[in-house]
């Protein structure tokens, strides 16, 4: 029987059954000590990481450094044993809490996954995927196998297991990260973006499949390697199949009868960690099952783009900062960092990543800009090989200097990725929206009430510059439409087509009352600008939604745009704008 022991003067409670093993009140404020010390500094390294323009997890694991072994390990080891344990309720408490924050970050990556958008993006996301992963497995298995001891492979590991994991780490890419970069360059909602997140996406799936195979040869599995891939495939295909289709029946309904967002958020992480422990169980580790709940969520079209984003925020503003900040605590970074296998293992990633993805993209059609576009998108690490690499420490499927190198290869392509997408679409003049504006083509005031209904009348409004019937452009805007919201937020839209026209064009409509198109901010769109763009003029549709967005991220500029009473004062608002952007 359960007894209860309660210190008034203390101001504790405790429920004791017998057997448990107790944190003592000295213990209890080691563990919130260290969780608060790592969630602050993790949180502040990370904003300082992204005012340098840099992933936000680079200042995290940066935390962990300074709070680890290799720092404050190094300086004051007393208060570091204190702190960060290696052994203890103290130390199994941390290990669970952060277990917890993997699994979640997982859901979020999920969450990011849309099957449709896969299934849409056709033959040529299939093409860069398949080619972005087989190209980087081929090279990092090769490496391997030729070289384990050298490479870092774990002590008892086998050389098959290491070489799988190895090519597994180098194939998958960080769909967070990626989705970042190409929102920051406004590229997240155009067709080179839709490429790159749709290839992404597949990389995600089978990269995760891939490593529940290694985890399976290596004796993690729940009865050995024949059970343990059949089964976590049939879990796999059963999450993505009914559970998919029962997500998206349940989802109105939470919606209509629990208070928002909380009722989502329940359901969301409540599937999540069942979809964890399952995994787990099976012996592929929790965020494998997470990481499909959130991929069969994410996939309905009843969740909202406000509700996933705050899903987002509450997962990688509070959990995701411990896991990493946890990472860099449990390696001294100075003691296992090796220069050389540092750049091995960065040459691997990024040969196999450009190698892979331009011969996908060549195989697919795309021009020669495009396609190395594509191959600098495809290349971050980021989180998931962080992720990949810790677990398989954990395993002993590599050692300390591997996990280093992985780490520092993940932050280093995810840093210059960006910059480098940027450079290579930015070669030449740029198409702004003031190349492209015209008066014949500008509502004043929108009729429509729906987002369909106002890409009907935009339609109408440019189908005589685009020489094309109304009804055509509607029904290529509105399935693209469907594909993504085309909302970027703070109350502006930007649905888009490519079709056969003679030139870029745009269409151009304010709403007084404002109109749904599901943006993540939850703001309606008071402006909506509709994109036509040729079959084959990929980087004038880029720039034009590039041009959008610099345009439109000044307050002042978007409050003058939706205050005009013309066309006149419209494009001079812009024009404002373009000239202090060139001073």
């Amino acid at each position: 029987m359960a007894a209860a022991a309660h210190r008034c003067g203390r101001r504790t409670f405790q429920i004791i059954t017998p057997g448990m093993e107790v944190l003592t009140p000295s213990q209890v404020s080691a563990l919130l000590l260290s969780l608060g010390l790592m969630l602050g500094v993790a949180r502040a390294a990370g904003e300082v990481a992204r005012r340098f323009r840099q992933p936000a997890v680079l200042g995290e694991i940066l935390a962990g450094v300074v709070l680890g072994k290799t720092v404050l390990g190094a300086v004051a080891p007393d208060a570091f044993r204190t702190l960060f344990p290696d052994t203890g309720p103290v130390a199994s408490a941390q290990l669970g809490i952060t277990l917890v924050a993997v699994t979640l970050f997982l859901l979020v990556a999920g969450l990011e996954v849309d099957l449709s958008t896969i299934g849409r993006q056709g033959r040529a996301a299939l093409l860069v995927s398949s080619a972005g992963i087989a190209v980087p497995l081929l090279f990092g298995f090769t490496a391997a196998w030729l070289a384990p001891d050298w490479l870092g492979r774990g002590p008892s590991a086998p050389r098959t297991s290491f070489a799988l994991f190895l090519g597994t780490a180098l194939a998958i890419s960080a769909l967070p990260v990626i989705a970042k970069i190409l929102l920051d360059l406004g590229l997240y909602r155009s067709d080179l973006g839709m490429l790159v997140m749709g290839a992404a996406m597949v990389n995600d799936l089978v990269g995760w499949l891939g490593f529940s195979l290694v985890l399976s040869m290596v004796g993690a599995g729940h009865g050995g390697i024949a059970i343990t891939i059949p089964m976590t495939l049939a879990f796999a295909g059963l999450v993505l199949t009914l559970g998919r289709v029962l997500c998206h029946r349940a989802l109105p309904w939470i919606q209509a009868h629990t208070t928002w967002p909380g009722g989502v958020l329940a359901f969301t992480l409540t599937l999540a960690l069942v979809g964890a422990a399952v995994t787990e169980w099976i012996g592929v580790h929790a965020i494998f099952g997470a990481f499909l709940v959130g991929t069969a969520i994410g996939d309905s079209k009843h969740l909202r783009e406000r509700t996933r984003e705050h899903i987002n925020q509450f997962v990688t503003n509070v959990f995701a900062p411990l896991f990493f900040a946890s990472i860099g605590l449990r390696v001294n970074f100075v003691a296992h960092f090796d220069p050389l296998l540092v750049l091995c293992v960065c040459g691997l990633a990024v040969a196999g990543k450009f190698v892979g993805c331009g011969l996908g993209a060549w195989w697919a059609g795309l021009d020669r800009k495009t396609s190395l576009a594509v191959c600098a998108g495809m290349t971050p690490g980021g989180a998931m090989a962080i992720i990949l690499g810790l677990l398989a420490l954990q395993y002993g499927i590599i050692d300390e200097r591997l996990l280093v190198a992985l780490v520092v290869v993940a932050l280093t392509t995810s840093s210059v990725s960006g910059p480098l997408v940027n450079r290579i679409l930015g070669s030449e003049k740029p198409l702004g929206l003031l190349d492209v504006l015209d008066g014949r083509s500008f509502a004043v005031a929108l009729r429509g009430q729906t987002s369909s209904e106002v890409i009907e009348e935009l339609s109408s409004l440019i189908a005589p510059r685009a020489g094309l019937p109304a009804g055509q452009i509607h029904e290529a805007v509105w399935q693209r439409e469907q594909t993504m919201s085309t909302a970027i937020g703070n109350g502006v839209a930007v649905p888009h087509a490519r079709l056969e026209v003679r030139s870029p064009c745009v269409a151009i409509g304010l709403s007084k009352d404002g109109v749904d198109f599901n943006a993540a901010d939850g703001q309606p769109a008071h402006c909506v600008i509709l994109i036509l763009t040729g079959t084959q003029a990929q980087m004038a549709q880029l720039q034009i939604l590039a041009s959008i967005a610099r345009l439109m991220r000044d307050p002042a500029t978007r409050e003058r745009c939706l205050a005009a009473r013309s066309y006149a004062e419209f494009r001079a608002a812009l024009n404002v704008a373009h000239q202090s952007a060139q001073t």
